[in-house]
């Protein structure tokens, strides 16, 4: 059996100790790359920190007025698609006779 190669600067555990040290590995996740979590020698997650300039490209569109944010939940496009032909559901219907 092949063995996988583990990516330069991440670290790989068993889902048990991700649990048992969850925070440990969350600091160093943001502070070393990743974290790849197994199970059964199998990767399943992997836990990536957030670059400390990701945030800003957020707050370079805030500050240009191209985005804004009021802290609640979005409402939605305000466009209307137009009705052409049979609904999905209609097709459902239909095709189940």
């Amino acid at each position: 059996m092949a063995s996988e190669r583990v990516p330069r600067g991440s670290q790989r555990v068993p889902i048990r100790e991700f649990k048992a040290r969850l925070s440990h590995y969350l600091a160093l996740a943001g502070t070393r790359g990743s974290v790849e979590i197994t199970s059964h020698r199998k990767v399943v997650a992997r836990v990536t920190g957030v670059p400390p300039e990701a945030g800003e490209g957020i707050a370079r569109l805030i500050s240009t007025g191209a985005v804004s944010w009021q802290g609640g939940k979005p409402k939605g496009a305000a466009i209307r698609l137009a009705k052409r032909g049979s609904s999905v559901s209609e097709m459902v219907l239909e095709d189940r006779g």
